[in-house]
């Protein structure tokens, strides 16, 4: 995992340094000190600081990146959360990665921290979709967690998710369960088996074939609730499709175990953050 985030931030850099910081070459001798303060202008959930610090680290291994609060924290309007002391020329390469990381991150865990808030006096669990930036899956799944919320499956690769076009090709739902099962049994793999359905049909289908996880796909309250008495139990309930801020509470209460907001990574507003760079001194030549 560690592995991942070190390369998503090299590619990072990579993209936006290229062949050299010209400005920052060009303006600030090597030997200026500075330091760089993490303002926050909005209310939110921090999250980001400890890639925040990795971006840094790898500009430059020698600057300081001292932080007041950690990730998963409250923050408000005119909060310090960190401050970045070393090389000035070294801070302002890192500076846009830093920051691009740091208020995507706290957008995603702001508004996982604000869904879990409307469902928590439910069971229901909210997670994530797989609608994430390309490339940037792992750090948007990790804010999500900072928030409080739960990951779905990072991939096509370890879980089953049975959609309306596998259950269109396959046949039918049982068929593409069957299918499922066969493949985890050849690969000695424990993958759960979740299906995607639309109507009650569908759900005594996928609750007969023995999925793991029933999804209901853009059920009307009422068609929800009957879901998921018609389940009783027997396996996990999804429910996704046409979840805000406004209905996440009345889905909640009927008594699903997961909700899907694939907004909390495709539709977030990044939270505002500055870095207010201040000359510190200079090395004694």
């Amino acid at each position: 995992m560690v592995e991942n985030i070190t390369d998503i931030i090299f590619t990072a850099l990579k993209e936006d340094i290229g062949t050299g910081d010209i400005t920052t070459i060009a303006t600030i001798p090597d030997n200026v000190l500075g330091k760089g303060i993490f303002l926050i202008k909005d209310d939110g959930v921090i999250a980001g600081l400890d890639v925040t610090e990795q971006v840094f680290k790898t500009i430059n291994k020698d600057l300081v990146f001292l932080r007041s609060m950690n990730d998963g924290a409250v923050v408000k309007n005119g909060d310090i959360v960190a401050i970045v002391e070393g090389s000035a020329a070294s801070i302002l390469t890192a500076e846009r990665t830093a920051l691009n990381f740091m208020q995507r991150m706290s957008g995603i865990a702001t508004m996982a921290s604000q869904f879990r808030e409307k469902v928590k006096h439910t069971k229901a669990k909210i997670i994530d979709t797989r609608k994430t930036v390309p490339g940037l899956r792992f750090i948007d799944k990790l804010a999500v967690r900072i928030g409080g919320c739960e990951n779905h499956r990072m991939g096509l690769y370890d879980m089953f998710l049975i959609k309306d076009n596998h259950i269109a090709v396959a046949g039918s739902i049982t068929n593409a369960v069957k299918a499922c099962r066969n493949y985890r049994d050849l690969k000695s793999e424990n993958f759960l088996i979740e299906v995607e359905t639309t109507n009650l049909v569908e759900v005594s289908e996928a609750l007969q074939s023995g999925a793991n996880i029933i999804m209901l796909d853009n059920f009307e309250l009422g068609e929800m609730t009957k879901a998921v008495s018609l389940i009783n139990g027997n396996c996990k309930v999804e429910a996704s499709g046409g979840v805000n801020f406004n209905t996440v509470k009345n889905i909640a209460e009927t008594g699903v175990d997961f909700i899907s907001v694939g907004a909390l990574t495709h539709s977030v507003k990044a939270l505002d953050i500055s870095l207010e760079v201040q000359l510190s001194r200079t090395h004694a030549r």
